[in-house]
């Protein structure tokens, strides 16, 4: 909701001061500065003005009973852990995307998604100081969780090697700069060799460096099902993975589920999956897991397309919420207090128990108690509907990247502000 409300709000000043008429000529080189400058004013003034409104907002987080200006005018807003430095990444942006000298084109949603994601990374590695601030805060980078596909690789690809996923060598930059690093991915496995085959490349570029001592290799873990199963690396350990039983890391909120409870939402979950197929005619066959439950094509060369996708993601979550909502007898669902996930994978559809708000905190119970402000979430999905890195966000930082290469170019941007700071 903050990128669209921000692009709203850029939208007036575009509008006044883009000149469209003009060439990008020698001549008229003068008018354009001229309105570039112009939009730039004014485009920084309203991030500031953002800024300033998500301060605010923070001072009243800090006591329930009131409302903010911005919670009044955006209802759904989450919940902040650091402010966002809005206008100095505005002007880093800015400088790459040229925002303010676009004369045919308004301010994106991708532009504004890259400087709330500046903003974001700029908060934690470099915190200015905020005299409207009334909340002591703690912003930092403690730990950096990673969604899978899209984020760390291409879809359905892997991690085969550093040298064609330079993503690998920044995740080592981290690990060697005492960083604890989380995968938390919907693939749900407690096999590791099948978490090998897709980050290969990571973990044994991990095993094999000089440079990690055992302590920094040790803080390199998945989570995996969303929040299921906990793998911890280890050098010694035939896949370079050690599977950690669920009652050394579950979190509180987690502990009272039962067997009986989780089968009970798949089962439910697997009918809606079912009557889909049937509606929807869907080319698909349905895959039961351990925790989850969903479809894929029963044609791998014939894919689902979008809308069928979409469709699924909505109907089984309407039919598993109704579920837990009411019931025939008038008696809470055996599953009504197990949270789920139903997300859209691209090619498949899933529903999984729990949800990656629980997996990052179980990802900081993990290291001994990391704060929300010192955690970090990278993930591609963060729609409201389908999207399973969305619920991160009640849990930590975020940032939402569109590919595997803005990965990298995020990461770069933290290791040149870590470097600015040091």
């Amino acid at each position: 909701m903050t990128n669209i409300t921000t692009k709203g709000l850029l939208a007036v000043p575009f509008v006044l001061n883009s000149q469209p008429a003009v060439d990008y000529d020698d001549a008229k080189t003068q008018s354009l500065d001229t309105m570039a400058r112009s939009a730039r004013q004014r485009y920084a003034e309203i991030f500031r003005d953002v800024e300033d409104l998500i301060i605010d907002e923070i001072n009243h987080q800090a006591s329930p009973n009131t409302k903010s200006k911005l919670n009044m005018l955006v209802p759904t807003i989450s919940a902040f852990f650091t402010p966002l430095a809005l206008e100095d990444a505005f002007y880093h942006q800015d400088s790459i995307r040229a925002i303010s000298s676009r004369r045919f084109v308004a301010p994106s949603f991708n532009d504004i998604r890259l400087i709330l994601n500046t903003a974001q990374i700029m908060a934690m590695m470099r915190p200015k100081l905020y005299r409207s601030l009334n909340v002591k805060l703690s912003p930092g980078l403690e730990l950096l969780t990673f969604d899978g596909d899209v984020t760390l690789y291409e879809d359905g690809a892997s991690l085969h090697s550093p040298e064609a996923n330079p993503v690998i060598y920044r995740l080592l930059h981290f690990l060697a700069h005492d960083v604890r690093i989380g995968i938390v991915t919907a693939a749900g496995y407690t096999q590791p060799e099948r978490y090998f085959d897709r980050l290969s490349g990571l973990l044994v570029a991990v095993k094999q460096s000089t440079t990690l001592t055992p302590k920094q290799k040790s803080n390199l873990i998945i989570m995996g099902g969303e929040s299921n199963f906990l793998l911890v690396f280890d050098e010694k350990a035939e896949h370079c993975l050690r599977y950690v039983h669920r009652r050394e890391w579950v979190i509180d909120a987690m502990r009272d589920w039962s067997e009986t409870s989780m089968q009970s939402l798949l089962d439910v979950a697997e009918a809606a999956f079912h009557s889909c197929i049937r509606t929807l005619h869907l080319q698909a066959k349905v895959l039961r897991k351990e925790k989850a439950v969903g479809i894929y094509a029963a044609d791998q060369s014939q894919k689902l397309t979008r809308e069928q996708l979409e469709e699924t993601v909505l109907v089984v979550q309407q039919v598993v919420e109704s579920t837990i909502s009411a019931s025939s007898t008038g008696e809470p669902a055996p599953h009504a207090s197990i949270p789920f996930t139903v997300f859209n994978g691209g090619a498949d559809v899933f529903c999984d128990i729990g949800d990656k708000s629980l997996g990052v905190q179980a990802c900081q119970k993990w290291f001994g108690g990391i704060l929300p402000s010192r955690t970090l979430h990278v993930g591609d999905q963060f729609l409201s509907g389908g999207g399973n890195d969305f619920k991160a966000r009640s849990a930590c930082c975020c940032a939402w990247i569109a590919s595997p290469a803005e990965t990298v170019s995020l990461l770069d941007e933290m290791i040149a502000l870590q470097a600015k700071v040091s």
